[in-house]
């Protein structure tokens, strides 16, 4: 392939990247830059602070004072307070932390919107995507007769089409900003679960057989390229496959395993961090929080999502 060809091929593969429902080292689905890491130790924040800004963002608010911190933190408090009757719930904190978290979201949309609306009549069609994605492709495909690339654009087109129709709840084949938000984003709606579920299946199910077996679970994640022995983290997980993975103990998953695997239904992460904030927070144990309690508190919230570089304290209240 010449130079403007493989900028092409490889801008090609930074649009797919934004469709791609799963990561190849991530496939659990937890709340949108919801952070993992366990609570160790209720003197280290860093999972709090992960957990409203995630983890590149935790780190904004070590450059300002405490007093600046503090003041900030004190605007945000009584924005969280929705009944404003200067306390503020676990119900009224979880609101806030899926409310940010999802931002980025509707915020990633925005960013490529123009990229792939092309006509400007604020609708993405089914053919706008397709051309603005697979152009090159389809225009001259014999020039990927020899693509060794981890994309297969045979196989990756009819997918997105797939995901489209799915994401086109009135089917019309154009896409306004919700539908398209969930065309980029699956794991964030309902009614595209099945796509989440099928698409992982279909990245790991290297046989074709319709399940996964441990070792296709285990390639997802370890490359075994030096023919040494497997690292204990391989063998736990191992382990978590024919324990909790392998439901029915049949020495594979299918669907239905996939789903409960990815798509947790038993834990809400971020009722699990608002009960926390509150917990540790609470100093008269009312299981409210008053804005004096935060702040008397505030090196636990500082670098949250809530106070995320100041946009919030610019922002409509009804934007978040």
């Amino acid at each position: 392939m010449d130079a403007s060809m493989c900028l092409w091929f490889l801008s090609v593969c930074t649009c797919l990247a934004h469709a791609k429902p799963t990561l190849r080292k991530e496939r659990v689905h937890h709340e949108p830059e919801l952070s993992r890491q366990p609570h160790e130790d209720n003197q280290s924040y860093q999972y709090d602070h992960e957990a409203f800004l995630g983890k590149e963002e935790a780190t904004t608010f070590d450059q300002l004072t405490p007093e600046e911190s503090k003041a900030r933190l004190g605007k945000i408090v009584d924005r969280i307070d929705s009944d404003v009757d200067g306390y503020i719930t676990t119900d009224e904190l979880k609101a806030w932390i899926k409310r940010v978290q999802k931002r980025y979201v509707y915020e990633n949309v925005a960013k490529v919107w123009t990229d792939y609306d092309l006509n400007k009549d604020n609708k993405i069609s089914w053919d706008e995507y397709k051309q603005a994605t697979y152009g090159y492709y389809l225009a001259n495909p014999e020039e990927f007769e020899d693509a060794t690339d981890q994309f297969s654009f045979k196989k990756m087109l009819p997918r997105d089409e797939r995901r489209f129709k799915a994401a086109d709840l009135n089917g019309d084949l154009a896409a306004e900003r919700e539908e398209f938000t969930a065309f980029l984003h699956p794991e964030e709606f309902d009614h595209m679960q099945e796509i989440v579920v099928l698409e992982t299946l279909e990245d790991i199910d290297k046989n074709g057989d319709g399940h996964v077996d441990e070792d296709e679970y285990i390639a997802d994640m370890f490359a075994h390229e030096d023919g040494g022995p497997e690292p204990d983290w391989v063998r736990t997980e191992r382990d978590q496959f024919s324990d909790f993975r392998d439901l029915n103990k049949d020495g594979k998953m299918d669907l239905e395993e996939i789903r409960h695997w990815i798509l947790p239904q038993d834990y809400d992460h971020a009722q699990a961090e608002a009960r926390h904030l509150v917990y540790e927070s609470d100093t008269d144990k009312d299981q409210m929080l008053t804005k004096e309690e935060i702040l008397e508190n505030w090196n636990m919230f500082v670098g949250s999502q809530a106070t995320n570089y100041g946009e919030d304290l610019t922002r409509n209240h009804d934007e978040l």
